[in-house]
This record gives structure tokens, sequence and C-alpha cells, in this order.
């Protein structure tokens, strides 16, 4: 059966109209149209709906790499039974992204490789499914990131940019202790932030010891108070997953035997 070629004087029309993209699928819908004996608004609705998914295909995948993710990080990938005593039900009601909508804060801290990083990751790459802007660093990076924003005199933008992003995830919290001004500028990034948009972070330290990481006590208390106020906690326990390969066993030693003979 032979097919019809579309038209070539619509790739300009197309393009003019920035639906060049239907131009990848238009041959083969037409011949399913014509296979199938599909009426005109079924060919039509057809071609809507592919142009549709590459539209959501195209967002998402600007969400992706603008979210600064370190690697497929996704619960797909989280290995739950490795740690039976991780909270899978609450994990996985908050990667419906509850808590963005509800514009508060979710804590993670645990031990170091018990999965902070990627579950804070994956939550996030849920929420860039659900169509939600994410923005992942760690905290000495977000901070280099705003002082040099700041020596190039673009530290308004910088922060514009921090404060608007729906979901905003700080991975390694109290890792480094603020040097001086750091805490000052977490402070307005947080409290710009506070109610207004959702913030992930993550700490190696317990609830009680982030207060340490600040040279400023009021100014922390102020801080972490506007953190704390209505966040969804998540405490991480267990063995890490970052361990070691064996260590290779070393040649076997042997005595050796010294055999006398008879002269």
């Amino acid at each position: 059966m032979t097919t019809m070629t579309p038209l070539p004087e619509l790739t300009p029309i197309l393009k003019q109209l920035r639906l060049s993209g239907l131009l990848e699928s238009i041959e083969t819908r037409n011949r399913e149209a014509i296979e199938n004996k599909l009426t005109y608004p079924e060919f039509l609705a057809l071609m809507i709906q592919d142009e549709a998914a590459r539209r959501d295909q195209k967002k998402y995948d600007m969400r992706l790499r603008r979210s600064g993710f370190r690697g497929d990080k996704t619960l797909e990938g989280f290995d739950f039974d490795f740690n039976p005593g991780i909270n899978q039900q609450l994990i996985n009601d908050l990667a419906r992204c509850g808590f963005v909508n509800e514009k508060v804060a979710l804590l993670i801290v645990g031990p170091c490789g018990t999965g902070k990083s990627h579950l804070a990751q994956a939550i996030g790459h849920c929420a860039v499914r659900a169509g939600i802007d994410v923005m992942f660093s760690t905290q000495s990076k977000l901070l280099s990131q705003i002082n040099a924003a700041r020596a190039t005199g673009n530290i308004e933008r910088k922060m514009q940019t921090l404060i608007r992003v729906p979901l905003l995830i700080i991975d390694d919290f109290g890792l480094k202790p603020f040097k001086s001004g750091q805490d000052e500028d977490f402070h307005d990034l947080i409290g710009e932030r506070y109610e207004r948009a959702a913030t992930i972070i993550t700490s190696n330290l317990d609830f009680s010891e982030w207060a340490e990481a600040f040279p400023n006590k009021l100014l922390g208390a102020s801080t972490l108070d506007r953190i704390r106020h209505g966040a969804y906690r998540v405490v991480l326990d267990g063995k890490s997953y970052r361990t070691p390969r064996p260590e290779p066993e070393g040649p076997k030693k042997t005595l050796d035997k010294h055999v006398k003979t008879a002269v």
C-alpha cells in the first residue's frame, strides 16, 4: 500500500508556527491514518497528542538539566531493603510533593552513607516529573556561588533565582561551619523563602546540633526557627551504603620443605 507524502510546503509553515516537531511523526501518523482509515479529526487528535507529549518531554528535560542533580538518584534506584528501618511509606508520601505545595521544609538527617543525598534528589526527581522546578546544591557550593555573584555584581539576580525556585535542595548542611558573612547570606535566603517556597535540607548533624554551625547564635536561632516551622523530618539510621570493596586475599604463605639427602 502506498502512502501520501506530506506536502513539502508544510515544513516552513510548521516552523513558522513553532510546530516543527510535528515533522518527526507526520509521516508515521499519515501512514497509520491511511491503514486504519482514521477520520480527519482522529488524525488531527493524534498529531496534537504527539506535539503535547513532545513539549512535555522538552520541559522535563530542561527542568532536569537545570536541577543540578548529581547522577540519576531516583526512588526506583534506592535500596530500601538495605536499611529496613527507613520508613518507606513516609518517603513515598513525601515523594508526592505535598510539602512543596505547603511551602514548608523537609529535613533529612542521619550518619554518613545512609542515603540522605539520594533520597533528597529522588524526591527532587519526583518534583521534576510533576512539573516543579528544582535546584540542588551542597551548602558549601551554594554559599560559594552567592559570594561569587556578589563579587561580579550579580548578587540580586542570583538571590532572586534561589528565592523563587519552588524547591531548593541544600545538601550537607553544617558539614562545614559558616565562615564570616555566610551565616547572614544563609539567613537572608531562608528568610526570603520562608512560607513562599519549599526547601529540602540534609545534614549529618542531629537536629539539636544544627545551631553549632552558626557563629552568630542569635542569627542561627532565627534562621532555624524559620526552617523548623511546619517542617517534615526524616531521621535515617543503619548501615552505610558506601561499603568498601573487600580486600583481596594475599598470597598464601607456604613453608619450604627442606629434604635432606644422604651422601
